[in-house]
């Protein structure tokens, strides 16, 4: 094989890695849509929800660390959250610089009906808990080592 067929076969769609994890993380999200409609709530909006919920108020940098994004792309959000009264964000007392985020009463109640949204998505994306347990373990291990 000389030199111009074998970067035209690295540049083949279908020997990619990236586009099947691209295309899959836009149907993961556009099955949750449906789930997350009625709860109001955008896919990042339930991520920031989700970290609030498993792990109680946090700043800002907190939560954008632990969902890999960035103050920019996260304050929008988190002042969409507050606008519907799920969040409140309140500068703390030892340093002004740094916001807190916290559940309201509604936040909190909202974790019941969110409860039901693994098991749907399961259902939507018709794969055995198994397979989306592995997907989940390569997924996390290739983050960790490119962070």
């Amino acid at each position: 094989m000389n030199a111009n067929n074998e970067i035209a076969d690295q540049l083949k769609l279908e020997n990619q890695a990236c586009f099947p994890l691209y295309a899959l993380a836009r149907e993961v999200v556009n099955a949750y849509r449906p789930l997350l409609e009625d709860l109001g709530l955008t896919y990042p909006q339930y991520l920031v929800l989700m970290v609030l919920w498993e792990r109680g108020p946090q700043t800002v940098n907190q939560l954008g660390i632990k969902l890999h994004l960035d103050s920019g792309t996260l304050t929008p959000l988190l002042k969409r959250l507050e606008a519907k009264a799920v969040l409140n964000r309140n500068r703390s007392s030892q340093d002004e610089r740094v916001v807190e985020v916290s559940l309201t009463p509604e936040g909190i109640a909202l974790q019941k009906s969110a409860a039901k949204i693994p098991a749907q998505l399961i259902d939507a994306l018709k794969i055995d808990e198994g397979d989306l347990h592995q997907l989940r373990q390569i997924s996390c291990k290739i983050l960790q080592k490119i962070q």
